[in-house]
């Protein structure tokens, strides 16, 4: 079946050569194709069906047991020159990427229908949208693009004839381990994925196109491509701010993109953009202006409920894909977190009988939703807008238990740049590993950064000195715990103090004070108003203790070190300078270097 497009119809043909499938469906994004498939998928078992009475239009999938997450060490960028990659991403020759990967695909989808999935990442007619292509052999990842991007005609008429869409193939193979490879091929506008239907690795226009492919993208042509939530807020003064966060997976990204407000703060109005990819570009008003590129959420769903996301909850009972939570014998999902107590019994993840006895998890803890944006009671009325929103501030956040105090004030452009490129973060269940361990994770792109990451800080100093109005830049820090091991901040709709107290500074208000690593709030600065929280424990909350800094620093040297020649002087200078200044506030007096 002819797309319309002969650049993408030679393509596609082409990997028909390479796949041999049985047969070539392309998609056109109708109701009626997505009734379609998602019957063929209840017949066949890949979804089974939830209670259609108190949750329409949701269903169920398992994935196979090892296919749970993204798969990091398996995650490639193939270019020319290993040197482009830099030392924190896996690289692997072009010519070697198409030599070991071609034998694996030849043939993948024999007996299999190929689906030509044309999609849209942003809003039709905007400066910012990109067009991708995926072909792909599984229908789960079919029904995922739909709610994830706009899929059909919308994308084939933005490409509007030409060549210029990026190539996204995806066979779910024999989905071993030993065969699995996500290969990004950035000179070429291509990724190639086999062996994985986990969504991070099967859904190509989410962390591949979105975030790697276009970060380097975004390098060429001048913006930014972000892990990042944008959040909307109306002052009760009537002021509407928009605020741009990154945080690494399950770190309350989702959580806070769709804050409520607490009862005390009356007035305030929050609305979601976006919950986890920003595209930044810098507008003729000297601003960042941000778009979401995506039509939908693809969410953890463990920790989600009435308390943590209320919007979320309520979002996900209507038109969503469930992946990997256990089933109730009523026909209703349940996983850790959920506002209902462990039911008597159950299926888990893995569709085996599971009771609050069990000494597994009911549900996997990187159990997913995916959801229409279209559900969410607090979706923006500027979701859509091919503009986009102008950006007062940026966050970077993540869990770490002591040191980083509840939130500080980066004190220019090229000094928030040095906050988000030494960002690190405990870890969670979202990649494969340990839980709970250290890692460096700058600005939250790790995983993502389709390219050397010491020039993408580089590429945002640059972008930081076209801008005449930049935004300002903020260290945030919900996950601080006290001796007992117990969070000291409330966090949730809460979090609102301290966004409240950023917008002031973006305002030229908001009482703060110089320490050695940012601007930290005075205790009277933040609001409190009916919030149940000891001065002492605030205390502790915004405490920078100099002493507990030194290692940091010491550790920094060596990660800002292994990057040589590409690291820019911008950001070792304010490693210098943070040096110096925890330097002077713990050397005993009289003492000189």
């Amino acid at each position: 079946m002819p797309t319309g497009n002969a650049f993408v119809d030679r393509w596609v043909e082409q990997v028909r050569g390479l796949t041999t499938p049985d047969r070539v469906v392309v998609c056109d994004g109708s109701e009626a194709e997505r009734e379609a498939l998602t019957a063929e998928c209840l017949a066949s078992g890949e979804l089974i069906a939830l209670d259609q009475q108190s949750l329409p239009g949701c269903v169920l999938h398992r994935s196979a047991s090892h296919d749970v997450a993204r798969t990091e060490h398996l995650t490639f960028i193939s270019t020319t020159d290993k040197d482009d990659a830099g030392p924190t991403n896996n690289w692997m020759a072009r010519d070697a990427a198409h030599a070991r990967l071609t034998p694996l695909l030849r043939g993948a989808m024999a007996g299999r229908t190929m689906y030509v999935v044309p999609f849209l990442m942003g809003p039709p007619g905007s400066r910012f949208s990109k067009v991708g292509v995926e072909v792909t052999d599984s229908r789960y990842v079919v029904l995922n693009m739909r709610t994830m991007t706009r899929v059909g005609a919308v994308a084939l008429d933005a490409l509007d004839g030409s060549d210029d869409f990026t190539r996204c193939l995806h066979a779910m193979g024999d989905l071993s381990p030993e065969r699995r490879f996500i290969v990004h091929f950035p000179e070429e506008n291509t990724v190639w994925s086999i062996g994985s239907g986990y969504g991070g690795n099967a859904l190509l226009g989410k962390k591949c196109l979105a975030l790697r492919l276009a970060s380097w993208m975004a390098r060429q042509e001048g913006w930014l491509a972000e892990h990042m939530l944008i959040l909307g807020l109306r002052s009760p003064e009537g002021r509407t701010y928009y605020v741009t966060g990154a945080f690494p997976s399950a770190c309350g990204k989702t959580n806070l993109a769709m804050l409520v407000p607490p009862e005390s703060m009356p007035g305030w109005k929050i609305w979601t953009v976006g919950d986890d990819i920003a595209w930044l570009r810098p507008g003729p008003d000297g601003r960042l202006w941000a778009v979401n590129p995506e039509a939908g959420f693809f969410g953890v769903a463990p920790g989600t409920s009435h308390k943590t996301n209320p919007t979320a909850f309520e979002m996900i009972r209507r038109n969503t894909i469930y992946t990997n939570v256990a089933l109730r014998p009523d026909g209703t999902p349940w996983w850790e977190g959920h506002d209902d107590p462990a039911p008597p019994k159950a299926l888990d993840w893995q569709g085996r009988p599971w009771t609050p006895a069990s000494k597994e998890k009911a549900a996997h803890p990187n159990s997913r939703f995916t959801t229409p944006a279209t559900e969410c009671a607090s979706l923006s009325p500027e979701f859509a807008n091919p503009n986009g929103v102008p950006i007062d501030a940026i966050l970077f956040g993540a869990r770490r238990q002591r040191r980083v105090p509840l939130v500080y004030e980066a004190r220019s452009w090229q000094h928030g740049t040095f906050l988000g490129a030494t960002l690190s973060s405990e870890t969670t269940a979202a990649a494969t590993g340990k839980v709970g361990v250290l890692r460096r994770d700058p600005m939250a792109m790790l995983p993502f950064c389709g390219y050397n990451m010491a020039d993408y800080w580089g590429h945002w100093l640059d972008v930081g000195r076209a801008l005449t109005r930049p935004p300002r830049i903020f260290r945030v820090n919900w996950f601080r715990t006290g001796d007992d091991g117990k969070f000291l901040w409330p966090g949730f709709g809460d979090n609102l103090r301290v966004l409240k107290w950023i917008l002031e500074r973006c305002d030229g208000g908001g009482a703060a004070v110089e320490t050695p690593i940012g601007l930290v709030p005075t205790p009277d600065a933040l609001d409190r108003n009916g919030l149940r929280l000891r001065a002492e424990t605030l205390a502790h909350l915004l405490r920078v203790d100099a002493a507990e800094w030194v290692e940091a620093v010491e550790g920094q040297e060596h990660y800002l070190r292994s990057f040589g020649s590409h690291l820019p002087a911008g950001i070792y200078q304010e490693h210098l300078d943070l040096a110096r200044r925890i330097h002077d506030a713990v050397a005993p007096e009289g003492w000189t270097r």
